[in-house]
């Protein structure tokens, strides 16, 4: 197993981390515990958790998903130091997020749903800290899980961002969080947050956690040079594309007695892309969307990518197909 430094908080984190999205819906406990001994048995080492894992209303399977990792937590506590625990806090209930089953209709970065949602987090996961505590998504309407297209929408109340930090700090001087990180974020919201943290003498944000994938390269627009210059480290999710690129939700016939590879379904989605020359599907589950004259270039270009490299078309679909109940997240 590679490793990689995460941003610049000093801590090694492993190339491919074990997330845990369908624990408590589409997993048992017993199977949640087996991924993770699988995981450390490979060397993995960092695992990623949030309070709205699973995306489900039902309080009983989103408790499930804390529990399965703090059981697993109790049967090993020596092992607590070996892991790079994760997790999230949801942000405020907007639309498309709307998770008001989870505190209310606020859920915004205050101190106050801060703190309820840490010590929530602990008591579930059954440890007295975690290791990277993110901000799930942004507590202001802007581009989120990977959409391209800025809304103009004024938020009737959003909480500063030096509040947020100042209440996240108290965190981490109390011991409860080591490293604080974004996810789902912009550059504009990476650089309020690293000037607040400079300016203030807060935490610096070690991490950013965006959706990136040859179909949805949104973070190279902006985020991978400030990342870079920042040290800002990247956890790339759905590197899959939300299992588009493994074929998963390919329509259509299938060849009789065999499953649809990677390339093949790249290949079909690009050619079509390319013809009609105005749409590319950036999420699972959405219709093509229009896009600019750049993001249909990108589509040309990935198109001739996999033409150029057809000898990898199997890999990642079988991987995907063989373990499609491990998200993996890779760190760049």
């Amino acid at each position: 197993m590679k490793f990689r430094k995460l941003g610049d908080s000093g801590v090694d984190v492993s190339l491919i981390g074990l997330g845990t999205m369908t624990w408590g819906e589409q997993n048992t406990e017993s199977e949640a515990h087996e991924q993770i001994d699988y995981a450390l048995a490979q060397g993995v080492n960092l695992i990623d958790a949030a309070e709205m894992y699973p995306c489900h209303r039902a309080r009983k399977r989103r408790a499930a998903l804390s529990s399965n990792i703090g059981t697993w937590l109790a049967k090993h506590p020596a092992k607590r130091e070996d892991i790079v625990l994760a997790t999230k806090i949801a942000g405020p209930a907007r639309q498309p997020h709307n998770p008001r089953h989870i505190r209310g209709v606020g859920n915004q970065f205050d101190a106050k749903n801060i703190n309820e949602a840490i010590d929530s987090r602990l008591k579930r996961l059954q440890t007295d800290y975690v290791d990277l505590y993110q901000l799930h998504w942004p507590d202001r309407s802007t581009m989120t899980f990977g959409r391209s297209n800025y809304p103009y929408l004024d938020d009737e109340y959003t909480v500063p961002i030096e509040e947020t930090l100042d209440a996240l700090a108290k965190l981490v001087k109390a011991g409860k969080i080591r490293h604080v990180g974004v996810s789902n974020a912009t550059p504009w919201g990476v650089a309020q947050f690293l000037r607040a943290a400079e300016q203030a003498g807060l935490p610096k944000i070690v991490s950013i956690q965006n959706p990136y994938s040859l179909v949805n390269c949104t973070y190279e627009l902006g985020l991978s040079k400030f990342t870079h210059q920042e040290g800002v480290g990247l956890l790339a999710y759905s590197p899959l594309a939300f299992g588009w690129l493994s074929g998963k939700y390919e329509g259509g016939a299938r060849p009789a007695g065999g499953r649809i590879t990677l390339f093949e379904r790249f290949q079909r989605y690009s050619k079509a892309a390319v013809d009609r020359g105005d749409h590319v599907v950036c999420r699972t589950g959405q219709a093509p969307r229009p896009h600019t004259d750049a993001a249909r270039a990108r589509v040309r270009q990935h198109a001739r990518f996999y033409h150029e490299h057809a000898d990898r078309r199997d890999d990642d679909g079988a991987t995907e197909g063989k373990h499609r109940h491990r998200e993996h997240r890779f760190v760049r």
